[in-house]
Protein backbone atom coordinates (compact mmCIF):
# COMPACT_ATOMS: atom_id res chain seq x y z
CA UNK A 1 0.00 0.00 0.00
CA UNK A 2 1.46 3.04 -0.87
CA UNK A 3 0.58 6.81 0.24
CA UNK A 4 1.65 10.70 -0.52
CA UNK A 5 2.61 12.93 2.61
CA UNK A 6 2.77 16.08 1.66
CA UNK A 7 3.62 19.39 3.10
CA UNK A 8 2.62 22.05 5.01
CA UNK A 9 2.78 26.05 4.87
CA UNK A 10 2.43 27.86 7.59
CA UNK A 11 0.09 31.60 6.99
CA UNK A 12 0.74 33.44 9.83
CA UNK A 13 2.75 32.09 13.10
CA UNK A 14 2.47 33.72 16.25
CA UNK A 15 4.43 32.49 19.31
CA UNK A 16 2.20 33.32 22.62
CA UNK A 17 3.74 31.96 25.53
CA UNK A 18 5.99 29.44 26.73
CA UNK A 19 4.41 26.56 29.00
CA UNK A 20 5.49 25.01 31.79
CA UNK A 21 6.56 22.03 30.28
CA UNK A 22 9.43 23.62 27.78
CA UNK A 23 7.53 23.82 25.07
CA UNK A 24 5.34 26.70 23.35
CA UNK A 25 1.71 27.82 22.44
CA UNK A 26 1.83 29.13 19.49
CA UNK A 27 -1.37 29.89 16.47
CA UNK A 28 -0.88 29.42 12.93
CA UNK A 29 -2.99 28.44 10.46
CA UNK A 30 -1.78 25.30 8.34
CA UNK A 31 -2.40 24.94 4.99
CA UNK A 32 -1.71 22.00 3.12
CA UNK A 33 0.32 22.21 -0.21
CA UNK A 34 0.87 19.28 -2.77
CA UNK A 35 4.76 19.41 -2.66
CA UNK A 36 4.61 15.22 -1.78
CA UNK A 37 6.91 12.30 -0.53
CA UNK A 38 5.80 8.42 -1.63
CA UNK A 39 5.53 6.01 1.59
CA UNK A 40 4.96 2.24 1.11
CA UNK A 41 4.89 -0.90 3.28
CA UNK A 42 5.57 -4.71 2.35
CA UNK A 43 5.44 -7.78 4.42
CA UNK A 44 8.96 -8.84 5.79
CA UNK A 45 10.72 -11.05 8.07
CA UNK A 46 12.31 -8.37 9.30
CA UNK A 47 11.52 -4.64 10.36
CA UNK A 48 13.16 -2.06 8.45
CA UNK A 49 13.62 0.81 6.43
CA UNK A 50 14.96 1.74 2.85
CA UNK A 51 15.22 5.78 1.47
CA UNK A 52 15.83 6.95 -1.59
CA UNK A 53 15.63 10.01 -2.43
CA UNK A 54 17.21 13.38 -0.57
CA UNK A 55 19.80 12.82 1.82
CA UNK A 56 18.39 12.19 5.53
CA UNK A 57 21.29 12.81 7.86
CA UNK A 58 21.04 11.18 11.24
CA UNK A 59 20.32 7.63 12.52
CA UNK A 60 17.16 6.33 11.30
CA UNK A 61 15.51 4.75 14.33
CA UNK A 62 15.34 9.00 14.91
CA UNK A 63 12.99 8.55 11.25
CA UNK A 64 9.16 9.70 12.02
CA UNK A 65 8.26 6.45 9.82
CA UNK A 66 10.11 4.43 12.33
CA UNK A 67 8.79 6.27 15.36
CA UNK A 68 4.80 5.69 14.17
CA UNK A 69 5.47 1.79 13.63
CA UNK A 70 7.32 1.02 17.38
CA UNK A 71 4.36 3.04 18.59
CA UNK A 72 1.98 1.83 17.19
CA UNK A 73 3.35 -2.24 18.01
CA UNK A 74 3.80 -0.93 21.18
CA UNK A 75 0.17 -0.57 21.50
CA UNK A 76 -0.51 -3.76 19.42
CA UNK A 77 2.36 -6.05 19.58
CA UNK A 78 0.75 -8.56 17.00
CA UNK A 79 1.80 -5.74 14.53
CA UNK A 80 3.65 -7.84 11.74
CA UNK A 81 7.12 -7.09 10.64
CA UNK A 82 6.96 -4.68 7.67
CA UNK A 83 10.08 -3.15 5.69
CA UNK A 84 9.18 0.30 4.91
CA UNK A 85 10.26 2.43 1.70
CA UNK A 86 10.55 6.25 2.06
CA UNK A 87 10.43 8.40 -1.29
CA UNK A 88 12.18 12.08 -0.33
CA UNK A 89 11.52 15.08 -2.42
CA UNK A 90 10.47 17.04 0.18
CA UNK A 91 12.96 19.07 1.39
CA UNK A 92 14.34 18.29 5.14
CA UNK A 93 14.85 20.96 8.14
CA UNK A 94 12.79 23.35 5.62
CA UNK A 95 9.51 24.52 7.89
CA UNK A 96 7.52 22.67 5.19
CA UNK A 97 6.41 19.62 7.92
CA UNK A 98 8.19 16.99 5.35
CA UNK A 99 8.99 14.69 8.11
CA UNK A 100 5.83 14.73 10.41
CA UNK A 101 3.96 14.48 7.58
CA UNK A 102 5.90 10.87 6.56
CA UNK A 103 5.46 10.32 10.43
CA UNK A 104 1.28 10.85 10.42
CA UNK A 105 0.98 8.94 7.01
CA UNK A 106 2.67 6.47 8.53
CA UNK A 107 0.37 5.86 11.20
CA UNK A 108 -2.65 5.99 8.93
CA UNK A 109 -1.46 3.75 6.70
CA UNK A 110 -0.46 1.11 9.20
CA UNK A 111 -4.20 1.83 10.84
CA UNK A 112 -5.64 1.06 7.37
CA UNK A 113 -3.70 -1.50 5.79
CA UNK A 114 -3.56 -4.15 8.99
CA UNK A 115 -7.52 -2.43 10.91
CA UNK A 116 -5.91 -1.37 14.27
CA UNK A 117 -9.56 0.66 13.72
CA UNK A 118 -8.23 3.89 15.63
CA UNK A 119 -9.89 6.92 15.32
CA UNK A 120 -9.12 10.16 14.46
CA UNK A 121 -8.96 11.49 17.65
CA UNK A 122 -6.49 8.54 18.98
CA UNK A 123 -4.59 8.71 15.54
CA UNK A 124 -3.98 12.24 16.83
CA UNK A 125 -2.95 11.47 19.95
CA UNK A 126 -0.36 9.25 18.67
CA UNK A 127 0.74 11.57 16.35
CA UNK A 128 2.03 14.22 18.81
CA UNK A 129 4.01 11.82 20.21
CA UNK A 130 5.83 11.89 17.30
CA UNK A 131 6.11 15.94 16.49
CA UNK A 132 3.79 19.01 17.31
CA UNK A 133 3.34 19.47 13.74
CA UNK A 134 2.55 15.24 12.92
CA UNK A 135 -0.98 15.88 14.51
CA UNK A 136 -1.97 18.19 11.12
CA UNK A 137 -1.59 15.66 8.81
CA UNK A 138 -3.98 13.26 10.18
CA UNK A 139 -6.49 15.74 9.29
CA UNK A 140 -4.74 17.24 6.73
CA UNK A 141 -7.49 20.48 6.09
CA UNK A 142 -6.72 24.14 6.34
CA UNK A 143 -6.67 24.43 10.21
CA UNK A 144 -6.30 26.81 12.62
CA UNK A 145 -3.56 25.31 14.71
CA UNK A 146 -2.79 26.05 18.42
CA UNK A 147 -0.97 24.87 21.91
CA UNK A 148 1.88 22.51 20.62
CA UNK A 149 0.35 21.61 17.55
CA UNK A 150 -2.66 19.44 19.26
CA UNK A 151 -5.16 21.75 18.89
CA UNK A 152 -6.45 21.80 15.63
CA UNK A 153 -9.63 23.52 14.57
CA UNK A 154 -10.76 22.98 10.31
CA UNK A 155 -10.37 26.65 8.89
CA UNK A 156 -12.65 28.05 6.37
CA UNK A 157 -9.78 28.88 4.07
CA UNK A 158 -9.54 28.19 0.08
CA UNK A 159 -6.67 29.29 -1.67
CA UNK A 160 -7.14 27.16 -4.72
CA UNK A 161 -7.48 30.52 -6.73
CA UNK A 162 -3.60 30.45 -6.72
CA UNK A 163 -0.53 29.09 -7.22
CA UNK A 164 2.55 28.74 -4.87
CA UNK A 165 6.69 29.10 -5.19
CA UNK A 166 8.18 27.34 -2.81
CA UNK A 167 11.71 28.32 -2.29
CA UNK A 168 14.41 26.42 -0.23
CA UNK A 169 17.65 27.88 0.12
CA UNK A 170 19.46 24.64 1.18
CA UNK A 171 20.04 25.60 4.75
CA UNK A 172 19.06 24.00 7.97
CA UNK A 173 17.56 25.90 11.02
CA UNK A 174 17.68 24.61 14.03
CA UNK A 175 13.69 24.73 15.67
CA UNK A 176 15.02 24.80 19.26
CA UNK A 177 17.64 27.50 18.43
CA UNK A 178 14.90 29.40 16.57
CA UNK A 179 12.63 29.24 19.45
CA UNK A 180 15.66 30.08 22.11
CA UNK A 181 15.51 33.68 19.76
CA UNK A 182 11.91 34.07 20.50
CA UNK A 183 9.99 36.44 23.20
CA UNK A 184 6.95 35.14 23.34
CA UNK A 185 3.87 37.48 22.76
CA UNK A 186 0.24 37.30 22.39
CA UNK A 187 -0.59 38.62 18.81
CA UNK A 188 -1.84 42.04 18.50
CA UNK A 189 -4.95 41.05 16.30
CA UNK A 190 -6.27 37.43 15.71
CA UNK A 191 -4.48 35.69 12.44
CA UNK A 192 -8.04 34.01 12.06
CA UNK A 193 -9.77 37.88 11.93
CA UNK A 194 -6.94 38.86 8.93
CA UNK A 195 -7.41 35.54 6.98
CA UNK A 196 -11.14 37.31 6.43
CA UNK A 197 -9.46 39.58 4.30
CA UNK A 198 -8.38 39.69 0.66
CA UNK A 199 -4.73 37.91 -0.15
CA UNK A 200 -3.87 41.21 -1.19
CA UNK A 201 -4.30 42.85 2.22
CA UNK A 202 -2.05 39.61 4.09
CA UNK A 203 1.39 41.57 3.46
CA UNK A 204 1.45 43.89 6.22
CA UNK A 205 -0.20 42.39 8.78
CA UNK A 206 -0.01 38.83 8.81
CA UNK A 207 3.65 37.72 10.28
CA UNK A 208 5.75 35.02 10.91
CA UNK A 209 7.05 35.47 14.42
CA UNK A 210 10.28 33.33 13.54
CA UNK A 211 11.53 35.76 10.43
CA UNK A 212 13.02 38.81 12.64
CA UNK A 213 15.56 36.16 14.67
CA UNK A 214 16.05 34.26 11.14
CA UNK A 215 16.78 37.20 9.03
CA UNK A 216 19.34 38.50 11.68
CA UNK A 217 21.18 35.21 11.69
CA UNK A 218 21.28 35.29 8.20
CA UNK A 219 20.43 38.42 6.33
CA UNK A 220 20.93 36.71 3.25
CA UNK A 221 16.98 34.98 3.39
CA UNK A 222 15.08 38.51 3.64
CA UNK A 223 16.10 39.07 0.27
CA UNK A 224 14.01 35.71 -0.88
CA UNK A 225 10.76 37.48 0.39
CA UNK A 226 11.78 40.77 -0.97
CA UNK A 227 12.25 38.64 -4.30
CA UNK A 228 8.89 36.83 -4.29
CA UNK A 229 7.10 40.02 -4.21
CA UNK A 230 9.40 41.42 -7.09
CA UNK A 231 8.31 38.65 -8.78
CA UNK A 232 4.53 38.96 -8.41
CA UNK A 233 3.68 37.47 -4.94
CA UNK A 234 0.76 38.30 -3.60
CA UNK A 235 1.78 37.34 -0.46
CA UNK A 236 5.21 35.88 0.67
CA UNK A 237 6.64 34.66 4.14
CA UNK A 238 9.09 32.21 5.85
CA UNK A 239 7.44 29.04 6.78
CA UNK A 240 7.85 27.43 10.09
CA UNK A 241 10.96 28.29 11.45
CA UNK A 242 12.65 28.17 8.22
CA UNK A 243 13.92 28.16 6.32
CA UNK A 244 11.80 27.72 3.23
CA UNK A 245 9.84 30.13 1.76
CA UNK A 246 6.34 30.49 -0.15
CA UNK A 247 4.65 33.40 -2.41
CA UNK A 248 0.96 33.24 -3.37
CA UNK A 249 0.87 34.07 -7.17
CA UNK A 250 -2.22 34.71 -9.28
CA UNK A 251 -2.89 30.96 -10.22
CA UNK A 252 -1.31 29.64 -13.29
CA UNK A 253 1.35 32.59 -13.09
CA UNK A 254 4.85 31.60 -13.83
CA UNK A 255 7.15 33.82 -12.22
CA UNK A 256 10.40 34.61 -12.99
CA UNK A 257 13.21 34.45 -10.45
CA UNK A 258 16.74 35.77 -10.04
CA UNK A 259 18.68 34.27 -7.07
CA UNK A 260 22.21 35.12 -6.53
CA UNK A 261 22.73 31.44 -5.26
CA UNK A 262 22.01 27.77 -6.36
CA UNK A 263 18.22 27.82 -4.39
CA UNK A 264 15.83 24.73 -4.88
CA UNK A 265 12.09 26.36 -6.24
CA UNK A 266 8.89 24.42 -6.53
CA UNK A 267 5.91 25.39 -8.66
CA UNK A 268 2.68 24.13 -6.99
CA UNK A 269 -0.55 24.99 -8.84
Amino acid sequence: MILFPNCKINIGLNVVRKRPDGFHDLESVFYPILLKDVIEIVPADIFQLSISGLNIPGDNQNNACVKAYYLAKKNFPGLPQVKMYLHKHIPIGSGLGGGSADGAFMLRLLNNNFKLNLTTEQLIDYALNIGSDCPFFILNQPSFVSGRGESIEKFPLDLSAYSFALVHPGIHISTSWAFSKIKPTPAIRPIQEILQEPVTNWQDQLINDFEIPVFKEYPFLSDIKKTLYKSGALYASMTGSGSSFYGIFKKNTVPSFSFDQNFRVDIVK
